[in-house]
């Protein structure tokens, strides 16, 4: 993978992510050997939208691997407040980085950043459109939790619209094939045709579409919550009126599987209590620390800067 970016996980080989997850394993039991994989490496993060956890946590991989970041966090605060084209931003950032996280809400937006960068451009967020690196972050929760990213139900809850968190994931699961989907959401936040069509063309997925949480919770394997995303709305009152539409509380829960997993990709606002965050079904913080964990990973494996100690199965197999 050294030299690539990474803008969809759609043109990346399942053993390759297969391998990235296994690294993260390999780093989460191997801290101490890892910390000066990346030194001397420099990482830039161009947010031209606000994040908290997943800029920290980019940030945060490099700084743990022995690196250093620049960037910015808000396109108020670059020269795109000036008019700066992403590609000519993306040219003069190559010079002074090794390798790049950029957000934009724009759809397309990373794509087009990695075709005018001469360095690895890890894709961020683009707009509701794809999340990678919180795709690999859920596969290795769910992997984590269950064992395995097959044979699955599988509940998507809430904007299901806007989340592109929802559609990567989706998306990706499609490729392992054998996941039963449950789509809970408004009928205003419905899951996207194109969507719906990748699921189609899985010979071996399946999905039904429902507005009534408390009616599927008792199938799933996994719920995948989402928080009703105002800064998607042109309408404010139409966010207002969906946006407590799923709220998931421990009275919900006595429905559910005792060894389902909660994941969400946070920030979440009020669709899960507080309360649920003692219950061990909740996964949603585990994923914080496993977003940190692939993203060192990713880094890593795009820089071409091996970890000390890690022989990945790919090779021992080749």
């Amino acid at each position: 993978m050294k030299g690539r970016s990474v803008v969809t996980l759609d043109d990346i080989p399942l053993p390759r992510i297969e391998d990235l997850l296994d690294r993260a394993a390999y780093i989460d039991s191997h801290r101490r050997e890892v910390a000066h994989t990346c030194d001397g490496r420099v990482l830039a993060t161009l947010f031209y939208e606000p994040s908290t956890r997943t800029r920290l946590s980019f940030e945060t991989a490099m700084l743990r691997l022995g690196g250093q970041v620049i960037g910015f966090a808000g396109a108020q605060l670059a020269s795109v407040s000036k008019g700066e084209s992403i590609s000519d931003t993306l040219k003069t950032v190559s010079n002074y980085a090794d390798i790049v996280a950029m957000r934009h809400p724009k759809e397309g937006a990373a794509l087009v950043a990695s075709r005018a960068a001469s360095v690895p451009v890890i894709n961020a967020g683009d707009g509701g459109h794809m999340h990678p690196t919180q795709t690999l972050t859920d596969l290795a929760t769910i992997r984590a939790r269950k064992g395995r990213l097959t044979h699955l139900t599988i509940g998507m809850c809430g904007d299901l619209t806007f989340g592109r968190t929802v559609h990567s994931l989706i998306s990706t699961l499609c490729r392992w094939g054998h996941v039963d989907f449950v789509l809970i959401s408004p009928d205003e936040l419905r899951t996207p045709e194109y969507v719906l069509e990748r699921i189609d063309a899985s010979p071996t997925c399946t999905y039904r579409e429902t507005s009534d949480l408390g009616g599927a919770i008792g199938d799933l394997d996994i719920l995948y919550m989402t928080r009703v995303q105002k800064e998607r709305f042109f309408n404010e009152d139409d966010y207002l009126r969906l946006r407590d539409t799923y709220i998931l509380d421990e009275a919900k829960l006595r429905s559910a599987k005792s060894d389902m997993a909660i994941l969400h990709p946070l920030p979440r606002v009020n669709e899960i209590t507080s309360d649920v965050d003692k219950d061990p079904r909740a996964a949603y913080f585990e994923q914080v620390r496993n977003g940190m964990l692939v993203r060192m990973a990713l880094e890593s494996a795009l820089l071409g800067d091996e970890l000390p100690g890690y022989e990945t199965k790919m090779e021992v197999e080749a």
